[in-house]
């Protein structure tokens, strides 16, 4: 990948209030890339109006919003109705707990994990207070991970949806998606994927890959502030509908109650403007989806190659506890550590060596509960994405070994 290129994509890197600081936390929020900041400000000068009515500025906002979500439906593998915008991933997820609420009769049953965010578990855990069974799909409390076996043994005819993470935020296990949504579709169960930890990664082909539902933030994918969510149809068509009665013939709008944020939708049709910039400045060729897949292998090849030698550096070390796996092709660059300090202890040291870095429970008290870290305490977690260099792993290298 040539980072040069990648690089100058994302004006932070040009920033002069951020010059010589290295970003580590971007599992809370990436830089945004210049095609979605473009896009933001031209809409805000010239499209601030109510789309979708016959005048030019209003014509065009309504096309700048529509030109995202087919955009980014096609890189994902869906169709263009199967993909909305809402206000954030959490929210999204709240309002789908309320259509499957009104939809599932008591005694019937929803599996969640212990390993999520609390967006992806709290909202479906609160259902128990409408009569519906909630089983937990427990994690290894040494290595953080999920076992199919287990998921297998709570699955049975009661049970109609199985939500997990496609990697956790703290954990940074990649989880079998494939394996795990063939094992509920066969129980006759849906299932909803928490991707926000995985998607900046590389946007996965939801298509093929299977699940009912998937959710994650554009504001971790180098876009705007908004949740998106794919619903396959299937599925969107059999649940109530959330919106205002006269939307709910309208799949993208039946869990959307609230209006859009038309700014920040029409943006994100920047997120697709930088995939192919980096899929035409590399060779990638094909459609949508293939040049997706060959951008994702780019992010993949770059981020494994600099996380190897910092799990490397790390796992050897006394009084640090690694969390998840030290091989970087089995997890995320997302790295929590269990130190003896507080996590936000050892942020703050890093902060004074340059290094932007995290340190607390990041929402996933229960995985932390799992895994017998204090949550009070917290751990301090390490994340980067493929705009991330060299450079900049190994003066995390030199600054860790300073403060630890």
């Amino acid at each position: 990948m040539d980072i040069d290129f990648v690089r100058a994509q994302f004006p932070a890197f040009s920033e002069p209030s951020l010059e010589g600081q290295a970003f580590f936390e971007n599992a809370g929020g990436s830089y945004t890339c210049a095609p979605v900041i473009a896009r933001l400000e031209r809409y805000y000068r010239q499209r601030k109006v109510q789309p979708y009515a016959p005048y030019e500025a209003s014509r065009l906002a309504g096309e700048e919003m529509d030109e995202a979500r087919a955009r980014l439906a096609e890189m994902l593998g869906v169709a263009t109705d199967e993909l909305s915008f809402g206000p954030s991933t959490t929210q999204n997820t709240y309002v789908l707990a309320q259509a499957f609420g009104q939809w599932m009769k008591p005694g019937e049953a929803i599996i969640v994990t212990d390993q999520d965010h609390e967006a992806n578990s709290g909202p479906w855990r609160r259902l128990a207070d409408e009569g519906i069974e909630i089983r937990e799909w427990r994690i290894d409390p040494e290595t953080g991970l999920l076992r199919l076996e287990d998921l297998e043994s709570l699955l049975d005819e009661s049970v109609r949806l199985v939500c997990f993470p496609h990697c956790s935020n703290v954990v940074g296990a990649v989880n079998p998606v494939v394996a795990i949504t063939a094992a509920a579709h066969a129980a006759g169960a849906f299932v909803c994927v928490d991707g926000v930890s995985y998607a900046p990664h590389g946007l996965p082909d939801v298509g093929n890959m299977g699940p009912d539902i998937y959710l994650f933030s554009a504001y971790k994918t180098y876009g705007p502030h908004q949740g998106i969510m794919v619903m396959r149809r299937e599925l969107g068509n059999l649940l109530p509908n959330q919106a205002h009665f006269f939307n709910g013939d309208v799949l993208y709008k039946r869990f959307t109650p609230a209006g859009p944020d038309h700014a920040q939708v029409a943006a994100s049709a920047g997120m697709a403007d930088y995939i192919d910039a980096l899929a035409a400045h590399h060779g990638i060729e094909g459609d949508a989806g293939a040049r997706m897949r060959g951008v994702h292998d780019l992010m993949r090849a770059h981020e494994t190659a600099l996380l190897q030698p910092l799990l490397d550096h790390l796992r050897d070390r006394n009084k640090v506890r690694l969390i998840g796996p030290a091989d970087a092709a089995e997890r995320a660059p997302t790295v929590a550590l269990a130190l003896e300090q507080p996590g936000a202890e050892a942020a703050r040291s890093l902060a004074k060596r340059g290094i932007m870095a995290g340190g607390g429970d990041f929402y996933a008290v229960r995985p932390l509960k799992a895994l017998g870290v204090d949550p009070e305490k917290g751990v301090l977690r390490l994340s980067f994405v493929h705009y991330t260099s060299r450079d900049e792993i190994d003066r995390l290298i030199a600054a860790l070994d300073e403060v630890l």
